[in-house]
């Protein structure tokens, strides 16, 4: 199985998963640091898992450690999103 490369470019607007299946948001831009992402800043869209669990927020920055898989969306770890409950939400 061969590496595949994408552009930077291509990750706006991406929708991102958590490993759990909750849609967490979309991506608004990469950080770099030294040529290399270093995060990634996810806005939270209506009927995300971030407009919930952030109420106000415009979102997060999710570092990239946290990121388990890009392709046609993006997959992060549960870890990198805040805690929240949905007794919370109500």
């Amino acid at each position: 199985m061969a590496l595949q490369m994408k552009k930077l470019s291509e990750a706006a607007n991406l929708r991102v998963f958590t490993d759990a299946g909750d849609f967490f948001g979309e991506i608004e831009e990469a950080l770099l640091s030294k040529n290399k992402i270093e995060s990634w800043k996810v806005r939270a869209t209506r009927e995300s898992f971030l407009s919930k669990a952030l109420a106000g927020a415009k979102g997060v920055i999710v570092p990239h450690l946290h990121v388990k898989a890009i392709g046609d969306i993006m997959i992060v770890s549960r870890n990198a999103a805040p805690s929240y409950s949905e007794e919370e939400g109500k």
